[in-house]
């Protein structure tokens, strides 16, 4: 069975750190909203997701930080 998704190989380090980051953020968005329509074990779940996904973000920043740092204007 083929893949449904792939991600281009030759693409640059700094790009699959961009896209990993802004993937992450937007699942932390998306189980945040979720799970405001939940409740009981269902938003327990979602919210420990969540939490997970804010890691990734963290960590993914983290490394964008330390890989691309910003400069001061």
């Amino acid at each position: 069975m083929p893949n449904l998704y792939t991600v281009a190989p030759n693409l640059p380090t700094e790009t699959l750190v961009l896209k990993s980051y802004e993937t992450f953020s937007s699942v932390r968005t998306l189980l945040l909203n979720l799970s405001n329509d939940l409740t009981g074990e269902h938003r327990d779940v979602a919210l420990a997701i969540h939490q997970l996904s804010e890691l990734g973000v963290l960590l993914v920043g983290q490394m964008m930080d330390r890989e691309a740092p910003l400069t001061s204007l």
